[in-house]
């Protein structure tokens, strides 16, 4: 597991998984399943951020 990794509460959706963003102190971010910390996608806050942007713009709704 990322022993460096700061963890934010799980977030989650009524009937769905949790999820917890994460960011260590070298600039990189996390997002993983919640429980399934030690197996998370990682990439640059930069990254994570353009993620997070584009799903509150709706541009992921279709997946839902």
């Amino acid at each position: 597991m990322h022993s460096d990794i700061t963890w934010e509460e799980p977030f989650c959706q009524e009937g769905s998984a949790c999820f917890r963003l994460g960011t260590d102190t070298s600039g990189n971010a996390y997002i993983a399943v919640a429980g399934q910390e030690d197996t998370p996608l990682t990439d640059s806050r930069e990254a994570l951020r353009a993620l997070i942007l584009e799903i509150k713009a709706g541009k992921a709704d279709h997946l839902l």
